[in-house]
């Protein structure tokens, strides 16, 4: 296992990955019973999804920790499967819907452009076209999203959500007609005094340098929650086999493709998946010290290549856009550096089939800590930003703040990038001053215009 996963070479061991692993897959568990919610307004078989969102998360994720020796985690992206149930809601009636049968047929359409754009390795270009500073503002903006999540979860903050067909989930990203309203939590709350026992049960851990800090004071915190009244037992009881009756595997459509707008769909699902890839893989791979060299950069390319195959593999099981998830970064701050971490939380994955009740009974109160901690580590990167450097400092703010403020990270990528663009043509059109744009953020930024201007609705 050393040797497979190289351990000695990233200065990490057995324990420590299989901890980070569990890390990871504990602050994003939440998926595999709030994806099956979501999707079911479509039409779909919920037990079917809840299956699909296990097999595919864990299979996807057990390729990147296998191929790649990344540890990072893959799993349906929150943001693009809201999308995918504004499009497909209704079972495909009412006007600007299609049925769900298409809707996968358009995401599994969407991989294999990603196949394409990965084996001619125009993805892989993004990473030498993006500024370092830009890459920095990626990894912060990343940082203070995920740990508006934490907040979020943890009812330090709740939101009221506009335009959204059901404003009780917990989004990874929020498509881009939706607004928000945060509002303070109240100490009366035993919600939110649990999360903030969390924060600084796992800070304390952390300063006095305990190994797993992270999973311990998820699993103290969850064990703090029971006479408050927050966690809840109940999921423990009554069966432990589920029942997969139904099972839409293979059941997407093809035959829809110049139908119910499906090509804008595609186009969306397109768009939005490859920003939100390129800011989580960059971000997290950067944290773990994983794109030093230029084999760091081929490594990208094959993570790039397995969440494109990802896409794919999803859509064919029955679920909406696989993607690399930003929770990924509790598990590389709880000390995971290979695929040996990825290889613990696919498997978990596939053990949650069974094992579900016990998932249940880790409340969001007890992860939301471990985001808000794993923001903290991720704004270190603000120091490597050119901040003497308007035309750099500019657009890398805008990064940051988009993010958290629009709660999406394709948005804050999009907009960084347009604005470093544009000031860059100013700066050189009217001082003649050399400014260095690779010409793939020419092609991006046009895209955004595009996309913005004509299928953000």
């Amino acid at each position: 296992m050393g040797r497979l996963f190289r351990l000695r070479a990233n200065n990490t061991t057995v324990g420590r990955e299989i901890v980070a692993g569990i890390t990871t897959f504990m602050a994003m568990a939440y998926i595999i019973f709030l994806n099956p919610s979501i999707l079911s307004g479509t039409g779909m078989d919920e037990r079917a999804v809840f299956f699909a969102t296990c097999v595919a998360s864990g299979l996807v994720t057990l390729l990147m920790g296998l191929f790649v020796n990344y540890p990072i985690a893959l799993a349906p992206g929150m943001g693009l499967n809201a999308y995918f149930a504004v499009i497909a809601a209704q079972n495909g009636h009412g006007p600007g819907h299609m049925p769900w049968q298409d809707a996968l047929g358009a995401v599994f359409i969407s991989g294999i452009v990603f196949i394409i754009l990965t084996l001619t390795r125009i993805r892989q270009l993004l990473v030498v076209a993006v500024p370092d500073s830009l890459k920095a503002a990626i990894t912060v903006g990343i940082g203070l999203f995920i740990t508006m999540i934490g907040f979020k979860d943890g009812d330090l903050i709740s939101m009221s959500f506009t335009g959204a067909q059901n404003a009780t989930y917990k989004p990874n990203d929020i498509i881009d007609n939706y607004s928000w309203q945060p509002n303070l939590g109240s100490l009366h709350s035993p919600q939110t005094d649990l999360t903030l026992i969390g924060v600084l049960l796992i800070g304390a851990l952390m300063a006095l340098r305990i190994p797993g800090a992270m999973i311990i004071g998820i699993i103290i915190t969850t064990l703090i929650g029971i006479p408050m009244g927050v966690t809840s037992l109940s999921g423990l009881h009554g069966s432990w086999l589920p029942n997969f009756s139904g099972l839409e595997v293979g059941s997407l459509s093809l035959t829809g493709i110049w139908h119910y707008g499906l090509v804008s769909a595609l186009f969306t699902f397109t768009f939005v998946e490859m920003f939100d890839t390129f800011g989580t893989l960059v971000g997290t791979a950067s944290k773990a010290g994983l794109l030093e060299g230029d084999t760091g950069y081929k490594r990208l390319g094959r993570a790039m290549l397995v969440d494109a195959f990802g896409v794919s593999i999803g859509a064919l099981l029955g679920t909406s856009t696989i993607t690399a998830f930003v929770e990924s970064g509790s598990g590389v701050a709880a000390g995971g550096r290979t695929g040996l971490t990825a290889v613990t939380t696919g498997i978990l994955f596939w053990i949650a089939l069974i094992l579900a009740p016990i998932a249940l009974v880790i409340p969001d109160q007890a992860t939301a800590p471990a985001l808000i901690i794993v923001g903290v580590l991720m704004m270190g990167a603000v120091r490597n930003i050119e901040w003497e450097n308007i035309g750099i400092a500019l657009p890398a703010f805008l990064t940051i703040i988009a993010m958290p403020l629009t709660y999406s990270i394709s948005n804050g990528i999009a907009v960084g990038f347009a604005s470093f663009v544009i000031i860059g043509l100013i700066q050189m059109i009217f001082r003649r001053e050399h400014v260095k744009i690779h010409w793939l953020m020419y092609i991006i930024v046009i895209l955004a215009i595009w996309r913005y201007v004509f299928y953000v609705s």
